[in-house]
């Protein structure tokens, strides 16, 4: 479950960052960091401590229930459709395993 929420919240600070159209290397020396610093965290090597932690919630000017919320939201959404596909028949979770393709394969 760890490693689960360690995603989740490298996926919150890359959405975010997206969203300010902000780059790695940008945002880890606003931070006071090597230029490295979120591409590290970004990629899964390495997590901010709790200090850092609030100093990027603070980057991104939002509160910490603010930053959290967004990542239970999206988890809520996972948690519907997981639930929503486990009472599926095996015919029709091959209509959705095909439908997944389909969108992936658009992207």
């Amino acid at each position: 479950m760890s490693e689960q929420y360690e995603s989740l919240l490298r996926e919150r600070i890359t959405q975010l960052r997206l969203s300010k159209n902000i780059s790695e290397h940008q945002m880890s020396l606003d931070l006071g960091k090597s230029g490295s610093y979120i591409r590290s965290i970004s990629s899964g090597r390495a997590l901010p401590s709790l200090r850092e932690l609030f100093n990027i919630i603070e980057y991104f000017g939002m509160t910490p229930a603010e930053f959290f919320n967004g990542i239970a939201a999206e988890q809520s959404a996972r948690v519907a459709l997981q639930n929503h596909i486990s009472a599926l028949s095996d015919d029709d979770l091959e209509k959705v395993r095909l439908f997944i393709d389909w969108i992936t394969a658009k992207q």
